[in-house]
């Protein structure tokens, strides 16, 4: 108590410490109030033995990085300091769940929806590791789920800590570069050349945990489960869930190879996969759905097969704009590639399933522009959790760091569903370049566009 009281005073200019709303080996987490911009936030205080080997210098040092990364899914810095011999550092307080809080309520997660969480989680790891961040404690505590979406904290502050006081005192205090559950071997093994891959790592130990309930590893203390890391093999997670897809599966463990040569080799190379999994049918087709006419097929069955002919019609007109704008253009050329995002498509009147559809259609167009050298298409995870309804198409833009974006409608009218693709310029909402797309549902055009 007497600690919280001083802590109060120290930071009474500044913030209003409300009450405790976590701890771990690290820090203690208040709920505070912002009084300059009225706000409430997450404050972040340092354990005292930890900030008397840091310093404030060092550690400002080290969670600096944390402010210039801006990204969806990174819960950003708005504070950092020291104060009466405390450090600590504020981000915005999420109304929601810890990742941890959901796993012990649930147990096990949905296959698509652990999927959709992941695949948020690696798309902030790949936008990090671009910028040289490797976060080191990836782990359920440290992901803040806010609606459908999962959000990661704490970039930076387990390398400050590491680097600033020794891996021997840190693996006394349990958090040495990251919590040992979710420790790459080479981590265990206190190797000084880690880098992004043992960020792979983690998130192979904690999709496992969040499909088969447990993680890989287990022992009574920390140096049993250091020890596991190194030396065992894990049982393959779908052994002990038959539900999890086999691709998805031969991801998580791929993560898991005790040689980080092994694994997947960037964060960026695991989204297509995992934006596959996160699809309601978790990327393969069920075994109990019964053959029907092609004229009784679902919206969504028909849409998923001609999706992808529309995507192919769609980048052929936005690439001819671009290149007609701009012949001097080098499709190989790094400087001159365009930074171009796909939005949702909304969908108007075609039921139940027309969320699926208008983000399947994104999805399909987002990859076909992808293989287009002249293009820097933003990932598609990131784009689709962005809904026009909350953000203009300047802020999108901004939050993406796209020059352009592509979004359209679907609208069903009567057996027919009218496509329609936009090219947006963010600064004016003018729209560039647009394209309907009429498709009539029956067997003899299941692949016609016209």
């Amino acid at each position: 108590m007497e600690h919280e009281e001083r802590l109060k005073a120290a930071l009474a200019d500044r913030y209003q410490i409300e009450r405790e709303i976590g701890s771990g080996g690290m820090a203690m987490v208040y709920l505070a109030r912002d009084i300059r911009h009225d706000r409430k936030v997450a404050l972040k205080v340092l354990r005292s033995d930890l900030a008397a080997s840091l310093g404030p210098e060092r550690f400002l040092q080290e969670v600096r990085v944390t402010a210039n990364l801006q990204h969806p899914h990174i819960l950003p810095l708005f504070d950092s300091g020291e104060a009466d011999g405390f450090l600590f550092y504020v981000m915005p307080y999420i109304e929601g769940e810890s990742l941890r809080e959901r796993l012990v309520r649930e147990h096990e997660l949905p296959v698509t929806a652990a999927a959709r969480l992941l695949r948020d989680v690696v798309d902030a790891l790949a936008a990090a590791h671009k910028l040289g961040v490797v976060h080191r404690d990836i782990k359920p505590e440290n992901v803040l789920i806010s609606g459908r979406h999962a959000m990661v904290a704490d970039f930076g502050v387990a390398k400050a800590v590491s680097e600033a006081t020794g891996r021997h005192k840190l693996t006394t205090l349990g958090v040495a570069l990251g919590t040992p559950s979710y420790m790459a071997p080479e981590q265990a093994a206190a190797d000084e050349a880690i880098d992004h891959r043992a960020d792979i790592y983690a998130v192979g130990v904690m999709a496992y945990e969040l499909l088969a309930g447990r993680p890989p590893f287990s022992g009574s203390t920390p140096q049993q489960i250091l020890a596991a890391q190194v030396m065992e093999a894990p049982q393959p997670v779908t052994e002990l869930r038959a539900s999890v897809p086999p691709a998805l599966g031969t991801l998580i463990m791929r993560c898991l190879e005790k040689k980080p040569a092994d694994r997947w080799q960037s964060a960026e190379e695991m989204l297509p996969h995992l934006e596959a999994a996160a699809t309601p049918s978790g990327g393969v087709t069920s075994t109990d759905i019964r053959p029907v006419q092609a004229n009784e097929r679902s919206f969504r069955t028909m849409t998923a097969r001609t999706s992808a002919v529309i995507a192919v019609l769609a980048i052929v007109g936005v690439s001819a704009w671009f290149f007609q704008r701009n012949r001097a253009a080098q499709v190989g050329d790094q400087a001159s590639r365009i930074p171009l995002a796909v939005l949702r498509f909304e969908s108007r009147g075609v039921g139940e399933d027309e969320g699926y559809l208008g983000d399947g259609i994104a999805e399909d167009i987002n990859t076909q522009l992808s293989k287009i050298r002249g293009f820097e298409v933003k990932a598609h995870a990131s784009a689709s959790r962005l809904s026009r309804d909350e953000h203009t198409y300047a802020e999108i833009a901004d939050q993406l760091g796209a020059a352009f974006l592509l979004d359209g409608t679907l609208r069903a009218i009567g057996d027919s569903v009218r496509i329609t693709a936009r090219l947006i310029d963010p600064q004016n909402e003018g729209t560039r370049w647009a394209e309907d797309y009429t498709r009539e549902f029956t067997a003899s055009n299941l692949f016609g566009v016209s």
